[in-house]
């Protein structure tokens, strides 16, 4: 059975964290916390017992600590501003800074895979830096390490299957695309079974190539369609020369240079160690979400 330990999930009216929240009424857990800087967002979660308090990782420590107060665990949940590297880590050191001082005494953060300085992804040293943190500052901490949301690829495959190419500059590497409800299935048993003081790669069941999606593409859809290699400035260019803001566009060759790498190719059962059940496949996913992606 769930303790009584109040929790607090910061993010709340992100994707991400309102599934939390949802998993955890679920199973009975509470007292729940959830912070947002749109409160008007989380009414019906209010109604179902969620308290629900305003917050912004810009404000000053001594308020955040305010706002903090009277949760026993936190899901730090990672920001995603794009202001520039290093700006999330900046909220993040003071979103927990302000979480020791107010008697938080375990934070489940989610972290990227491989997240160190010597990843191609732009935003790894501020994974880094937030692990880091959490290491030295005396709080037990629990990292999720999340590999590339599967739903990234509603956002790359329709142009794939319209054109009959997919283009990436991940060479032949691999990635363990995992579902954000997996994510979230994990987060939540973290924070309600997980151990402290170290961290878990968060993963699908399987590591796909750009090639592999490609096939399963061409499968789902009846269309051909071929993966073609792009070096990275290529595919820059060609971001860029769709309309995609520059620091998106540096993320998105990040990540796939990561994968060219092989820093995105760990498969683990860490998922099902967290929330009971395995991580869906990649194409039980595209099947379940074809309107999204294939195109008329």
């Amino acid at each position: 059975m769930p303790g009584t330990e109040t929790i607090l999930v910061t993010g709340g009216s992100g994707r991400l964290a309102r599934r939390v929240l949802e998993l955890l009424l679920e199973q009975g857990a509470g007292p729940l916390i959830t912070t947002t800087r749109q409160p008007e967002k989380l009414a019906d979660l209010s109604g179902r017992g969620v308290t629900v308090r305003r917050a912004d990782f810009t404000q000053p420590e001594d308020e955040l600590t305010g706002v903090f107060r009277g949760a026993q665990k936190m899901l730090l949940v990672s920001t995603n501003t794009l202001e520039g590297w290093g700006k999330r880590f900046e909220q993040h050191e003071r979103a927990i800074r302000a979480a020791v001082e107010a008697g938080i005494r375990h934070i489940v953060y989610t972290s990227l895979a491989f997240p160190y300085p010597a990843s191609p992804v732009p935003l790894a040293r501020d994974h880094y830096d937030t692990e880091n943190l959490l290491r030295e500052i005396g709080v037990e901490y629990t990292f999720l390490r999340n590999n590339i949301y599967t739903e990234s690829l509603l956002y790359t495959l329709p142009e794939a299957v319209r054109t009959g190419t997919l283009r990436a500059a991940a060479g032949d590497g691999r990635a363990a695309y995992v579902t954000r409800d997996d994510c979230a299935r994990a987060a939540a048993g973290a924070l309600l079974r997980g151990e402290t003081r170290c961290s878990y790669e968060i993963s699908g069941p399987e590591a796909l190539s750009f090639a592999d999606l490609a096939s399963i593409a061409s499968r789902l859809s009846g269309r051909t369609v071929v993966y073609e290699p792009q070096d990275a400035d290529a595919l820059r260019q060609l971001l860029l020369g769709s309309g995609m803001e520059p620091m998106l566009a540096e993320l998105w060759v990040g990540f796939d240079r990561a994968i060219a790498e092989g820093l995105m190719d760990l498969v683990t059962r860490d998922v099902e160690r967290l929330s009971g059940r395995p991580p869906r496949r990649v194409e039980d996913f595209l099947i379940e979400h074809r309107d999204q992606w294939l195109v008329p």
